[in-house]
């Protein structure tokens, strides 16, 4: 699949998942369970990401790594995880 067909099929599915998404009333309560098995697909996303980048797939590890991040930023808007990302400098330092 294209880089274009797969940026196309994933606009589409956010487009779709916000015409039907559901904002709760309730707040939210996340426990550590929670948070655990958050972090399990956080993991699974980023070996995804180098497998694809193994296999020359970029365009899907591209896309893998970027759901990683999504989870990881969602679970500190939660307040559940603490981190900060690189900054541009400190990515530099580490190539």
């Amino acid at each position: 699949m294209s880089l274009e067909k797969l940026v196309l099929k994933y606009i589409a599915s956010t487009e779709h998942v916000l015409r039907e998404i559901e904002i709760t009333k309730h707040s939210i309560n996340v426990d550590g369970k929670d948070i655990r098995k958050v972090m399990e697909y956080v993991e699974a996303y980023l070996e995804d990401a180098k497998y694809y980048r193994d296999k020359k797939k970029f365009e899907v590890g591209l896309a893998s790594v970027a759901y990683c991040e999504g989870l990881l930023d969602a679970l500190k808007l939660l307040g559940a995880v603490k981190f900060e990302w690189l900054t541009q400098r400190e990515k530099r330092k580490e190539e």
